[in-house]
């Protein structure tokens, strides 16, 4: 298997390289079950978020559910918010967007429970997640920040994917190409 090697602040992280286009290869970043990679990332993400004094962190599910509990915990708060990728049961009176992501085929809806909607509502928020890529994902937690009522403060990623590494508005650990 072919393998790209990330510099992620400065660690060397050998990633898988799979094939999910005509012409299109990605270095695929895996954070679950990965448990010394995550709480050095989070720590690391958490110094950088600190600074903008985040009061709560919110991601999407799945693979930057376990990086946004470490740097939860790691800032101080007893809380953070997921967007689910599906709506349960206990979220039919939340909030919802779709939203066009590089990793999922067709469009995917992000749904935000009551609960969660409360928890951001008036608060200073970090965005954070594994990968930014084109942006897709960010667009619709920034969107369901905004219903909410919060204020976005930082964007927080691991690594930033191809064109992604050139923006101004987000931070990140380690940059990955599109192959």
């Amino acid at each position: 298997m072919n393998t790209y090697t990330a510099d992620i602040a400065g660690r060397k992280v050998d990633l898988p390289v799979y094939t999910i286009g005509e012409n299109l290869s990605i270095a695929f970043f895996n954070l679950h079950g990965a448990q010394e990679l995550t709480e050095f990332c989070a720590e690391k993400l958490a110094e950088k978020i600190g600074k903008t004094e985040a009061e709560v962190v919110l991601t999407a599910e799945s693979k930057g559910l376990q990086l946004a509990h470490c740097i939860a915990r790691n800032l101080g708060q007893d809380y953070y918010a997921v967007a689910r990728k599906s709506k349960k049961l206990y979220m039919q009176d939340g909030i919802e967007t779709t939203v066009q992501s590089i990793t999922t085929a067709g469009s995917q809806t992000l749904y935000l429970s009551a609960h969660d909607v409360n928890l951001l509502k008036g608060k200073k928020v970090a965005v954070v997640d594994d990968v930014i890529s084109t942006g897709g994902s960010l667009l619709a937690l920034e969107k369901l920040v905004e219903l909410s009522g919060g204020e976005i403060v930082a964007k927080a990623f691991v690594l930033a994917e191809g064109d992604a590494k050139n923006r101004k508005d987000v931070m990140f650990l380690g940059t990955i190409p599109l192959l």
